[in-house]
């Protein structure tokens, strides 16, 4: 049987790829920086859960609903008022 605890390693690099997109100038960058960075929570979640890492897994469905929220905010049309 696979030991789930390799799914760390993609996680961490997807993260670290997603941190590096959302910093672009570009939107189409940074857009596609938020949707890999919505698959490194998923990545982080299933291995918090595991590992029985639940301040982790909490994080990541914080981390999943600012990443939604930049989303939506990275797209000029539905651009709201700052908050």
């Amino acid at each position: 049987m696979l030991d789930p605890d390799w799914i760390q390693w993609p996680a961490m690099l997807v993260t670290i790829v997603s941190s590096w997109l959302t910093a672009s100038g570009a939107k189409q960058r940074r857009e596609w920086g938020f949707r890999l960075f919505l698959i490194s929570n998923l990545l982080w979640v299933a291995w918090g859960w595991h590992d029985g890492a639940w301040a982790l897994v909490a994080l990541q469905f914080v981390l999943a609903a600012m990443n939604l929220r930049g989303m939506r905010r990275n797209d000029p049309a539905a651009r709201q008022p700052a908050d």
